[in-house]
Order: structure tokens, then sequence, then C-alpha cells
């Protein structure tokens, strides 16, 4: 039985070590992962929210998550997502960039959908998404536990537009500091 115990224990370590290795982030992929609307096709307004695993060891217990809009007849996706590096420079937590794949894949993580809204609906709530996103309480801040971090601001668009329905899963730690404003 200690030889069992003892093998055990050395096998549960080498499998920590491999997990917490995972690879380099440089090269992990940022492939699309085929489930937003293409919006070449898609010309009506689209809603969308992911969450992916976070990256490296974090992903054991935790998401990274992130909003997506498509207003009808755009060629492209307006991502809202919260990243943590350059912060300290001075840059923005809250980053919006343009792309035709809000759905890929975050750093080597499939992302999942949470959420898609198309349509009438989704025209009407992408404005207010815009607009509340521009008053983000936390934009020059981010802290990994409790937060902000990328989970708090989808939770705080959720409380801000309660009829998005966005409900984040258990793992999006940092999702509860939204309630601190």
């Amino acid at each position: 039985m200690r030889n069992f115990l003892g093998l055990f224990g050395l096998l549960l370590g080498a499998v920590m070590l491999t997990a917490c290795s995972s690879g380099d982030w440089r090269t992990a992929s940022r492939e699309s992962a085929g489930l937003a609307p293409d919006p070449a096709i898609q010309q009506q307004a689209v809603i969308e929210a992911y969450a992916a695993d976070a990256f490296g060891w974090r992903g054991w217990f935790a998401v990274h998550t992130w909003l997506a809009v498509k207003p009808a007849n755009a060629d492209q996706y307006t991502v809202y997502e919260v990243v943590g590096w350059g912060v300290e420079n001075g840059r923005d937590a809250l980053r919006v960039y343009q792309t035709p794949t809000p759905d890929r894949y975050w750093y080597g993580a499939k992302p999942e959908k949470l959420l898609s809204i198309t349509g009438e609906k989704a025209a009407q709530l992408i404005p207010r998404i815009q607009e509340v996103s521009q008053n983000y309480p936390w934009m020059d801040e981010y802290e990994a536990v409790p937060g902000p971090n990328s989970n708090t601001y989808p939770a705080w668009v959720a409380l801000q537009i309660p009829e998005l329905g966005l409900k984040l899963p258990f793992s999006a730690i940092g999702s509860g500091y939204a309630d601190n404003k």
C-alpha cells in the first residue's frame, strides 16, 4: 500500500507539473471556433457572449469571458473584453476591437457560447451595450482576484442591461466584483 501511495503521489506531481507548463501563449491557437454567425452571411444584428478556460493552470477553475456585437449589415463584430497586460503602463483594461471572428480560441482554449441574440432585440440592445461600455467604472484597473478582471466587465454590463439575460458561469471568478458599483 505504501508503495502504491508513493507511486500515486509521484504520478500526481508529474501530471500537475505538466499541466502547469501549458505551452507558450504566443503560439497558442487564436483561430475561430466556428461558433459565431459569419458576418458576411448574417445580415441581422447579433450579440454574443463567450467564455473559455483561462490560460494555463488558471483554466482548471476559471474562465475568461467577453462580449461581441454586430449591428445589422455590419461586416465585422465589435469585441469587448478586459485583459490585464499593459494596464500597469497606462493601457485601458477594456479592449474594444473589430474582427470577423469574435469566437476565437482564448490562447488555446475553445470558447463556449453563453448567449446569442439576433434580430430586432439585438439591434435595440447594441447601442445600450456601446453606451454602458463607455462608462465601465474599472477602465484602468485589473486584478485577477477578486477583480475587476475579464469577468467583471460582462457581469457589469448584465447588471446595467438586465434584459440582455446574460448569466455567467460559476467559474467566472471576479464577476461578483461588478456588484461593487
